[in-house]
């Protein structure tokens, strides 16, 4: 199996990192359009090998799409990262055009690769890929609902001192503020977590999480990247091994949850053939209230993008 990561920045390089530990792929390929780094941290990653007992072979490519050929899984993580002040709204000129480059050249050498995109504002440049990709939605969706139930889940195993392996939660929606968390979906080995903390402390986690990734660019002066690169990675995994396992990924909905034409994040089955199947809540009203603001929200977006064209 062949994986290739475009972008050997922070969020990059940590999925590489992450799926040759994990052994996921026997070549995993960096392509960066900066010269030497994608080189550079793909030889690093190798050199550590003997260390950490993987086989996965990691190879770097400056602006050099012809060693991504063949690729069963491309990973998108180029374009710029927010700086604070910056909503990821902000990014959405620049990094259309790079997410329109990287897709026509992944395309190019791996026609039929699947195309998982962390680029933000997430849900419309993974709007973009599948524009400029032309492929079936269920093989060209974004990564944030895993990132976003990370959050989620740690925030809360932290306020009920208990390990997070043993949290499961579920979130809907756009990447950000509109994104639709569903406590009556979230568990603790089994027990609603309602049953587990109070209604603020519960609120103040909600909130937390919905402006997690503001929270970090606040503290580091940039995006976060080891949970992402990860995220990306659990992705690449579910889908090389066809583990057919459920996320909430970013997909174009036809028709689930009364929705047309917009991407949100929606639980799925991931396998080997990507989406293998959207998975439909049976949602509540407030709930419902709450998916349609973000879908309004993604939507003027990607209206953006579209007048852009």
């Amino acid at each position: 199996m062949k994986v290739t990561v475009v972008g050997a920045g922070n969020v990059g390089a940590t999925c590489a990192d992450v799926l040759a530990y994990r052994e996921v792929a026997n070549e995993i390929v960096l392509v960066d359009i900066k010269e030497g780094l994608a080189e550079g941290k793909a030889l690093d990653i190798w050199q550590k090998a003997p260390i950490d007992l993987y086989d996965s072979r990691t190879i770097g490519a400056t602006n050099d799409y012809s060693k991504s050929a063949n690729s069963d899984v491309v990973v998108i993580t180029s374009g710029l990262p927010r700086k604070p002040g910056m909503s990821r709204d902000d990014l959405i000129g620049t990094n259309a055009g790079i997410v329109k480059s990287v897709t026509e050249n992944v395309i190019k050498y791996s026609p039929e690769a699947i195309i998982i995109v962390v680029s933000n504002p997430l849900d419309v440049m993974t709007y973009q890929a599948h524009l400029t990709s032309k492929l079936p939605r269920t093989k060209v969706f974004g990564m944030a609902g895993i990132l976003d139930t990370a959050r989620y889940r740690a925030f809360l195993a932290e306020a009920l001192n208990i390990s997070p392996k043993d949290i499961q939660a579920m979130l809907l929606g756009g990447h950000g503020d509109t994104m639709v968390p569903l406590p009556r979906y979230t568990t603790v080995a089994g027990i609603p977590v309602t049953e587990l903390i109070d209604k603020d402390k519960l609120n103040a986690i909600l909130e937390r999480t919905k402006v997690g990734g503001g929270e970090l660019v606040k503290l580091m002066g940039t995006s976060a990247w080891y949970a992402p690169g990860s995220a990306a990675a659990q992705m690449v995994e579910a889908i090389v091994k066809d583990q057919r396992r459920v996320f909430p990924v970013c997909i174009r909905l036809d028709g689930e949850y009364g929705i047309k034409d917009c991407y949100l994040g929606v639980p799925v089955v991931l396998g080997k053939n990507g989406i293998e199947k959207v998975i439909e809540l049976d949602l509540n009203p407030e709930e419902r209230i709450l998916l349609e603001s973000s879908r309004k929200a993604v939507r003027e977006v990607m209206d953006v993008l579209e007048n852009l064209a």
